[in-house]
């Protein structure tokens, strides 16, 4: 017997997870390319590709083929999305067919950008491909009611995106997207290392940092921590120690733009499901939502509980798996959760 083989895809800017329909999450690896210039071939993806970041001789280069929650490389990403296709159908065995997939896109997507997401599914592999957003993903994969007639609402905080939506009875009422969230906050502390230390550091160590001692309020206690890089000036590898303070200063203007996401979505949010929102808190997914204080500092400025949800690196993934039991929903309603009111 071969079971179930549907799919579901979060194809996000960071990493990529695939959620096989009756076994939860079975991929979870970097949206990460290594190309070999001379050829033109994949050299590696995913976690392998991810540990060649800025070890690769000159004729291989490292990319991202998704920015911002959209394809900036077709071929690429179809490519990548076979392999991961691939790593899911040998968890579960053979397939007799080819799979039905869900596959995650941002809210704010434009109609062309969206077709090329469901066309490279299919070059993957896809029998059907059904867009869902990203946030209405994130509030299944919380356990929200989003088939209620009631108000959630959802704050994903991606690496390439930022998505806040206000859901109910099944649909997305009001939502924002924003092109700020995880990466940003990377290359924000990358700057401000460059800047204040003439030191030049790799994306894992500032995304190290970032997980480390980095926070959206400042703490009573700052930390300090020890990092290695390139200084500028005399071309040699230096090491320093920065603080919590200084690096909760460079993630300033990020977070604040996230609020101000926040804000801005619920100014547009009809009256009565302000209330259910003001009753029932905002939630956090994404892998932005595990940066220390960020629900503090959200909740300070909208006087609104926050909480974040119980695993939020996997949250839109698992959501993405969960709206397989109602794939036939989308294919009677195939802009459905994936056609929002933006600006």
């Amino acid at each position: 017997m071969f079971g179930s083989q549907d799919l579901g895809i979060d194809l996000g800017t960071a990493n990529t997870l695939v959620f096989l329909k009756g076994k939860e999450v079975v991929v979870s690896e970097p949206s990460v390319v290594a190309i070999n210039n001379d050829t033109g071939n994949i050299q590696a993806v995913g976690n392998e590709a991810r540990n060649m970041i800025g070890r690769t001789p000159g004729n291989i280069t490292v990319v991202r083929p998704m920015k911002d929650g959209v394809i900036a490389d077709y071929d690429t990403t179809a490519t990548m999305m076979k392999y991961y296709i691939k790593q899911a159908h040998s968890k579960r065995g053979a397939f007799a067919t080819k799979p039905s997939i869900v596959v995650c896109v941002p809210s704010g997507i434009t109609k062309v950008e969206e077709r090329a997401v469901i066309d490279a599914t299919k070059q993957a592999g896809a029998k059907e491909a059904y867009p869902i957003a990203e946030p209405f993903a994130a509030a299944i994969g919380a356990d929200l009611p989003v088939w209620e007639p009631t108000g959630s609402m959802i704050v994903d905080i991606g690496g390439g995106t930022t998505e806040v939506a206000v859901i109910s009875l099944g649909g997305i009422v009001t939502s924002k997207s924003i092109p700020v969230a995880g990466n940003d906050m990377d290359e924000a502390i990358t700057h401000h290392i460059r800047q204040t230390y003439n030191l030049m550091i790799g994306e894992r160590t500032a995304e190290e940092i970032k997980m480390t001692i980095g926070s959206a309020l400042e703490l009573d206690q700052n930390e300090t921590m020890e990092i290695r890089g390139r200084n500028l000036l005399t071309g040699l590898p230096e090491t320093i120690s920065i603080s919590q303070e200084e690096v909760t200063n460079a993630l300033k203007d990020n977070i604040e733009k996230i609020i101000h996401a926040v804000k801005s979505t619920l100014e547009k949010t009809p009256p009565e499901l302000s209330a259910d929102v003001m009753n029932r808190g905002i939630v956090l997914s994404g892998g932005g939502a595990m940066l220390h204080q960020f629900d503090k500092a959200i909740s300070d400025a909208t006087d609104i509980p926050v909480f974040i949800t119980e695993n939020p690196l996997e949250s839109v993934a698992i959501g993405t798996g969960k709206s397989l039991d109602y794939i036939q929903h989308f294919k009677d309603q195939p802009n459905v959760a994936s056609r929002t009111t933006i600006e």
